[in-house]
């Protein structure tokens, strides 16, 4: 992986939306941009372009701006998105099921290898091209697959159990989905994500008009 121990994780994680964008603007025939433009389609500014770019070298040219393609292959490359990354989810649920389905992971190099649950009217089903598997065989998949990246879809009950199996079998990356803030070790990289806590968020800016 990327040394990114000096690179504030808030610019990490500008990261993705600069490329989501980049590469929307290259199916749209553009072959360079400012950072002035690039920041209006990213909604932020061009100093804070240059600013996050700045940690990982000079990419642009004075007066010419960004090479788009040439960009977009360094992005690639500081998120380690320049090879495909196999992930398992654990929780085939209506969420789990979902995302063993969805073909964005795909198409931003990220498999779905393995899909875990225990309820055994799952267990053997397939999901997309993907047979679930039993929770009890995680460990040693994960191990014998040499997994990095593990999504979580469990009930919130049982989402931290998970989480403790998933670092101690070797998973050094989990995206989390289950309800519940997980606590895991400063090695692991972390995201929770809950889309109703996003969702409550947004209620204080409506109005009652």
């Amino acid at each position: 992986m990327n040394d990114t121990s000096s690179v504030p994780d808030i610019v990490i994680s500008r990261l993705p939306s600069y490329l989501q964008t980049l590469n929307q603007m290259a199916k749209e025939g553009w072959h360079t941009v400012s950072s002035k433009v690039l920041a209006e389609r990213v909604g932020t500014t061009a100093a804070q372009i240059r600013k996050d770019l700045s940690f990982f070298g000079g990419f642009g040219k004075q007066g010419t701006g960004y090479s788009i393609y040439h960009l977009i292959e360094q992005l690639q490359k500081i998120l380690n998105m320049d090879r495909v990354w196999s992930a398992i989810i654990v929780g085939a649920g209506d969420l789990g099921r979902a995302l063993a389905r969805y073909q964005g992971f795909a198409q931003r190099g990220i498999e779905i290898a393995m899909l875990f649950d225990i309820d055994p009217k799952i267990v053997g089903t397939q999901i997309g091209s993907v047979v679930v598997r039993h929770v009890d065989t995680m460990e040693s998949e994960i191990q014998k697959n040499n997994f990095k990246i593990s999504i979580i879809t469990v009930p919130a009950a049982v989402a931290q159990i998970i989480a403790n199996r998933l670092v101690e079998a070797g998973i050094q990356a989990i995206l989390n989905y289950a309800p519940v803030t997980l606590i895991v070790p400063g090695s692991v990289q972390l995201q929770n994500i809950d889309p109703v806590l996003q969702l409550q968020r947004t209620l204080y800016y409506l109005s009652d008009d």
